[in-house]
């Protein structure tokens, strides 16, 4: 995956205090991908879900699914 031209955003609820955060940018190509970092390693590895799977991941955040 070519991460090259990639735009990465930061969730608005970041404060930017060196807390939990990720990044997202959407890598398009024959099948756009929704690519993760984290914030703090941005050299580190990337985790790349399906635009499909990333909807369904944010609509549970927004459901509460993961709250505990």
């Amino acid at each position: 995956m070519d991460l090259s031209r990639a735009v990465w955003r930061k969730s608005s609820r970041s404060n930017g205090t060196g807390g939990d955060c990720v990044e997202v940018a959407v890598v398009s190509g024959n099948k756009p991908m929704i690519a993760i970092r984290d914030s703090k390693n941005p050299r580190g590895g990337v985790l790349a879900v399906s635009t499909g799977d990333w909807r369904a991941f944010v609509a549970g955040i927004k459901r509460g699914d993961y709250n505990d």
